[in-house]
This record gives C-alpha cells, sequence and structure tokens, in this order.
C-alpha cells in the first residue's frame, strides 16, 4: 500500500509564493474539504475549486487544520510534534458516542439481568475479542474451535491457539489488575501475558526492544511504509505514554476521553516498542481507556472483527497520519467510524439475542425441573444442534463444581432431551435431532 507524502505549508509556500498564498486564502471554502477531511493523496485527483491548483487548494486546507491544530506530546523519529484536529464529522461521532444508551442497557428485560446469565454475556464478548483479534494478527483457526478452546479451558494444541488463549488471558488481566492509572511495568506485563509462548526468544516477552537489536518494520500491505523510533528512546516514551493516558480532563490540550483511548492505540502502534504483538497490546490499552473513563460497553464491541474486516482502510489511515505531518485527525476518524459500526453490531446482537431469550422462555416457561443454567443450554442447542457439551466445560461455563455439571447434564439426558455417548474418556453430550418437539411435549 502505498500513500502520496502531503506537501508541507513550508514547502508549499516556497514553492507557491506570496501570489499563492493570498490567492488560496481569499478563495471560498469548498464544501468537500468540510464533509470530508481529506488527505493529499486523493485530494489530488479530484476537480479543484475554481481558479485554483490542486496545490493551491491543498495549501488552504492546511493553512485552516494548522490553525486548529492540537498538539500532542507524543514526537516522530525526528523530534516533531504530533497532533489532531477537531473537524464537525467527528464532534457529531463523539456526541453519538457519548449520548450512546449500551442497547439501552442491553434491552433491560433481562439480557444482561442476573449475576449468571450477566457473566456469561461478558464471558462471550472477552472471548470474541480475544479470537478476532488473534486472527487478525494470522492465528489460523475457525472462530468454532477458538471458543471451545476458551470454554474447555485446555492446552493450546498449537501456536494460533496459544494466541488466542494468551489475548483472553491478557484481557482478563486487563479488566482486574491494571487499574485505573497505567504504569509502564502492567504495560509490560499486559505484553508479556500476550506473547508468552509463542515468540522465537523467549526472552522477548514482556519487554522492549533494546539498543543494538534489529528494530522492527512496520509494514501495511507487505511493503515496508517506516521504521519506528530507535530503541533507545522507547523506555522515555512509554513513559510519556502512560503520562498521556493518566492526564485528567484539566490537561492542556483537553482530549475527549474517547479520543485519548484511540490515541493510546495508535501511540503503542507507532512506537512499535515490541519485537511482535504491537497491535494486539495496543488495542487491549484502548479497552482499558475506554473501561477506566467508564465506556462501560466498550468491552462488548467488536472492534477487532471490524478491522479486520477493514484491514486496508486501517492500514491507511495510519499511512495517511504518518505522511502529513503527523496529523492523526485521520486516524481518529477512522477508528471513530470503526466505533459506530461496532456499537450498531452490538445492537443488532442484543436485538437478535433478547428474541432468543423471548423464544426459548416460551418454550422452557412450562418446563419442571429445569434450572436456570439448563435452560441456557437448552437454548444454545436449540440453535446450535451440532453442538457437543462436556462436564468440563459446562462447569467453567457457569463456574460450578464438576459435580453440578454432571447433574445438569445427566438430568437433561434422562429426560431424552439430549444424547450421552462416550468420546475416549469424556462423556460428550449433545442435542437430541428431535429438540424442540420433545421440549413441546414436555411443556404440553
Amino acid at each position: 500500500m502505498h500513500v502520496a507524502h502531503a506537501p508541507a505549508i513550508a514547502d508549499m509556500m516556497k514553492k507557491l509564493g506570496t501570489e499563492g498564498l493570498v490567492k488560496a486564502v481569499a478563495a471560498p471554502a469548498d464544501d468537500r474539504a468540510r464533509t470530508k477531511y481529506l488527505h493529499w493523496d486523493k485530494l489530488r485527483h479530484l476537480d479543484p475549486p475554481p481558479g485554483l491548483s490542486p496545490e493551491l487548494w491543498w495549501l488552504k486546507i492546511k493553512l485552516a487544520r494548522g490553525d486548529e491544530l492540537r498538539r500532542l506530546p507524543l514526537r516522530d523519529r525526528n523530534g516533531l510534534g504530533l497532533g489532531f484536529t477537531l473537524p464537525d464529522l467527528m464532534l457529531r461521532s463523539l456526541q453519538r458516542i457519548d449520548h450512546y444508551d449500551g442497547g439501552v442497557a442491553a434491552r433491560q428485560d433481562g439480557l444482561t439481568s442476573g449475576h449468571d446469565t450477566r457473566r456469561r454475556f461478558v464471558d462471550n464478548s472477552l472471548m470474541e475479542e480475544a479470537i478476532r483479534s488473534s486472527q487478525l494478527e494470522g492465528a489460523n483457526t475457525t472462530r468454532a474451535a477458538a471458543k471451545e478452546l476458551l470454554v474447555s479451558n485446555r492446552e493450546p494444541a498449537d501456536r494460533g491457539e496459544r494466541m488466542i488463549a494468551n489475548n483472553y488471558r491478557a484481557i482478563q488481566f486487563m479488566r482486574e489488575e491494571m487499574g485505573s492509572a497505567l504504569q509502564p511495568e502492567s504495560v509490560l506485563e499486559l505484553h508479556r501475558i500476550l506473547m508468552a509462548g509463542t515468540l522465537d526468544d523467549p526472552a522477548a516477552a514482556g519487554r522492549l526492544q533494546q539498543p543494538g537489536e534489529e528494530r522492527v518494520k512496520v509494514e501495511a500491505g507487505g511493503d515496508v511504509v517506516w521504521l519506528p523510533p530507535p530503541a533507545d528512546q522507547l523506555p522515555e516514551r512509554l513513559q510519556l505514554l502512560c503520562d498521556f493516558a493518566n492526564a485528567g480532563d484539566g490537561a492542556e490540550p483537553f482530549v475527549p476521553p474517547v479520543l485519548r483511548a484511540i490515541l493510546l492505540h495508535f501511540w503503542l502502534a507507532y512506537d512499535h516498542p515490541f519485537i511482535d504483538g504491537n497491535g494486539r497490546t495496543a488495542r487491549i490499552l484502548f479497552f482499558w481507556a475506554m473501561r477506566a473513563r467508564g465506556y462501560w460497553f466498550a468491552e462488548h464491541l467488536p472492534i477487532s472483527r471490524l478491522i479486520r474486516q477493514a484491514h486496508g482502510q486501517y492500514n491507511r489511515a495510519f499511512l495517511e497520519a504518518e505522511s502529513d505531518g503527523g496529523d492523526t485527525t485521520y486516524f481518529l476518524l477512522q477508528q471513530l467510524a470503526v466505533i459506530e459500526r461496532a456499537i450498531a453490531d452490538f445492537d443488532a446482537y442484543v436485538e437478535r439475542k433478547a428474541a432468543e431469550q423471548r423464544d426459548v422462555r416460551l418454550l422452557l416457561h412450562d418446563l419442571d425441573r429445569i434450572n436456570g443454567r439448563q435452560a441456557l443450554l437448552l437454548g444454545d442447542a436449540l440453535k446450535h444442534p451440532d453442538r457437543g457439551y462436556t462436564f468440563v466445560g459446562h462447569a467453567r461455563s457457569h463456574r460450578v463444581t464438576h459435580e453440578t455439571a454432571r447433574a445438569d447434564l445427566g438430568g437433561l439426558a434422562e429426560r431424552g432431551l439430549l444424547s450421552r455417548h462416550r468420546r475416549g474418556r469424556t462423556y460428550i453430550f449433545e442435542p437430541v435431532p428431535d429438540l424442540p418437539d420433545r421440549l413441546r411435549e414436555s411443556a404440553a
């Protein structure tokens, strides 16, 4: 992937002179510059406003953006400060996210009410993020196999499964141990958990690249696009990242919390301080920042799945920021769009799950001697008639003892709702082929 380097204001002033400057400033504003945050790579192919060349049009846009640019403590490898602007389309997106009600608090009809149901809802979301984030980085396994790995808590069979298990543990570490203030030690421990057992050099897990090592290259579409800052800068830059993460709302310039979370993602990915796992670490830092600032619904959003589906747009936004004097607005807008798409997907998921629960309740409400765990399993079995259940998996899903899991599954098998057979030393319980009919008969 190639993005043309955007001409800087100083270079254009030198080329176009005072006459060009006056002409650019005097030209009327163009609606395309207000409704889209155009990069030079795209703008140069558009018809400019009347009386302007593409270069003069770009100069006019850059002058306006320069007046609005908010500088960040993040600097590029040459010491130049990065920044962002707040165009109207960004402010509108931030308002929609800030006013989001979490799927009307997950439909307020029981989808997340009750300790057990809420925990399952959260666990499923975290598992989904762990799976998709690892697949984004090359874990070659199906979603179903990955979900079985996490639910059963079995030992990973290969590197791809190890990546997924590590990612899930890292998310748990983020939620339970990183607290509300970010420390360099926490970032290093997060990376150590993510990379355990997956690197050729095990000692590289949980430590920054060091002077004398060959720095990792940042690639997009198979092309090397830039080298990150030198390794001897990484300890100081990591501390600055943590200081930025912990800055309060009174810090200057003011950075809205959602933008601060996205910028943490950008910063870690820009510095690329680790030999591998930078993307996974950056995405978890985003979730940490959103969670720390009270955006509780963020951990349910399928961010990595959407980034994976539009990885080219993600890479382009990063390159646009890097190639236009460190203007991170491009990346912020792209990630805000991802968040909004993720919110829409989450709302659709919540609505679908609420409808499924209503259907299951109608089918199961007359069944006697069915506890909540068994009802949830039967609801899952109705949707996935080819799924198998084990004592270990059921116990882990509901955090109950092995004996309770045996009673739950054995009771359903005795009632003819599950079939039981052995696979090696493990009992597998599967939905009977005519499960819906048997449930209707049992409820009659």
